[in-house]
């Protein structure tokens, strides 16, 4: 990530760590017999609270995800309750505290402090990173991804690669 502190200290006109007051949230649910993620008093995995779901498409389907879609959370309205029934028929129930895992209010990435757009965030604030919960079998883990534009290609031949959205793992748990 691009500080090992939690001091922020200005880097080309940036503020950095950059931090964050507002998130877009999105729940996602894999290889249970049925699942409720409920947060900000709203049902995020309405399709699965009866309905067994399916195994991860690849590999590497988080770099697929898109950007979460419930815009705009001011942070936090209250932890996250999960409850679910795992693929060997075993009842979880979990109350997860965004507010904690995310106390610093710090936007997770992997860009170096001198790749960032010089005077881009001299205020060190960044717009609504998005934060996911998982729900995979018997374990709840929480990501974040920030679009972060750089100031070199990230792909040397591809003109459109001059930013990075890394889905970050901040948290998870087994149960």
């Amino acid at each position: 990530m691009n500080d090992s502190t939690h001091t922020q200290h200005r880097i080309n006109g940036n503020l950095l760590p950059l931090r964050f007051v507002r998130h877009s949230f999105e729940a996602k649910a894999y290889n249970t017999r049925r699942c409720s993620v409920l947060y900000d008093h709203h049902e995020f995995t309405p399709y699965a609270i009866d309905t067994p779901t399916r195994q991860p498409p690849s590999a590497n389907y988080r770099d697929h995800w898109n950007y979460a879609f419930y815009l705009g959370v001011r942070n936090f309205p209250g932890p996250a309750k999960v409850t679910w029934t795992s693929k060997d028929g075993t009842e979880h129930s979990a109350t997860i505290d965004l507010a904690e895992i995310f106390k610093d209010e710090r936007v997770l990435n992997n860009v170096p402090d001198d790749e960032f757009v010089p005077d881009m965030y001299p205020q060190g604030l960044f717009l609504d990173p998005s934060i996911y919960l998982e729900v995979n079998d018997r374990t709840i883990s929480v990501y974040m991804r920030a679009l972060i534009p750089t100031r070199h290609r990230q792909i040397p031949d591809n003109e459109y690669s001059d930013a990075r959205d890394d889905v970050i793992l901040a948290w998870t748990h087994t149960y």
